[in-house]
């Protein structure tokens, strides 16, 4: 895979794809430095659809496979994993048990093309239900541990407000994920699980994250963009002949090259690429097109890069980290204040 070096470092190319669902498919055939599954390998957890899903990932034709679990493959949930360390009589040595099984959160990657990539993976999701890797957003919003540090972040399921539209036209995204990918402000974030939220958007941050980060604060919608989603490509109730041809032409060429793309690399210092690339579609046999996308990363023997994006990236961290304090440091004066 040959990548292009530009002063801002390594445009890499990621291939993206989500909610396979054990189905067969045809994914791009052309090289790319990494492939990212954003979880939903199987419908029903079966080995039969994990062996399926492993199938297509070896004919994709990249260097590093990056794969997460979603909802549905409820067999890799991690809290078995958890209980099962339980169990183990102490002392438990933490550097064996991540030697042998890995880790959650942050990890780093130097790729063949000469790039260093970090990454944020999650693959837990809000419900009430008893589906693998949920969490109840009425007890405790889940803790993402997004660093500033993270180019790329891999979740199962979308930020609050953001390509994560229900057929219902709810939002089902997760508004604790939002504020954190608003404060760490990765290059690319991707995720899938809301089917009818597929597409890609270029979003632009205001200059500081908000206290709460929320679409609503957060986000300038003035020079954000929507890049693709399923209403630019397939008709609608209201639609002219005239878009009716375009979005048909559009289609057509869209299937013969058998992806859509998109490039980070565009994207200023404020920016992030989100992406929703659910595969499987609005009804049991529509399929939807992958993604690929370019993504500049820093070169693997460079220093950390100091941009200004970093800046308001730790900037807006610091006010997080702020905020929690004067919690505590408020929640310890009236518990104080009780006990006397």
């Amino acid at each position: 895979m040959t990548s292009i070096k530009t002063h801002e470092g390594i445009a890499t190319r990621f291939l993206v794809i989500s909610d396979t669902h054990g189905e067969r498919m045809q994914l791009p055939t052309e090289a790319v430095d990494v492939a990212i599954h954003c979880g939903d390998l199987t419908e029903e957890s079966k080995l039969y659809e994990f062996k399926t899903s492993i199938d297509l990932l070896t004919k994709v034709n990249a260097p590093l496979k990056l794969v997460i679990a979603g909802n549905h493959d409820f067999a890799l949930d991690l809290q078995v994993f958890k209980k099962k360390l339980a169990g183990i009589p102490p002392p438990v040595d933490d550097a064996v048990v991540k030697r042998e099984y890995g880790d959650f959160g942050t990890h780093s990657f130097t790729l063949a093309d000469g790039a260093k990539l970090t990454v944020y993976a999650s693959p837990y999701t809000p419900s009430k239900s008893d589906w693998g890797f949920s969490y109840d957003p009425d007890n405790a919003e889940h803790d993402w541990a997004i660093g500033s540090a993270a180019d790329v972040v891999i979740t199962h399921g979308p930020p609050h407000g953001v390509l994560d539209y229900t057929h219902t036209k709810k939002r089902a995204g997760s508004p604790s994920l939002f504020a954190a990918v608003a404060r760490a402000r990765p290059r690319m974030h991707c995720f899938g699980h809301i089917h009818e939220g597929w597409g890609a958007k270029q979003v632009t941050w205001r200059e500081t994250a908000s206290e709460d980060p929320s679409h609503f604060t957060d986000i300038d919608n003035d020079t954000s963009a929507l890049i693709e989603s399923l209403a630019t490509i397939h008709p609608r109730k209201h639609d002219s002949e005239d878009d009716l041809a375009g979005k048909k032409a559009k289609l057509e060429k869209l299937e013969q090259q058998h992806y859509c793309s998109a490039d980070a690399s565009l994207l200023g210092d404020d920016q992030t690429l989100f992406v929703n690339a659910a595969i499987k579609g609005e009804d049991e046999e529509a399929q939807q097109l992958p993604w690929i996308v370019s993504v500049p990363l820093p070169r693997a023997d460079s220093p950390p890069p100091t941009p200004s994006s970093e800046k308001k990236r730790k900037a807006a961290a610091e006010v997080h980290e702020s905020d929690e304090q004067r919690r505590k440091c408020a929640g310890f004066g009236q518990e104080h204040a009780i006990r006397r």
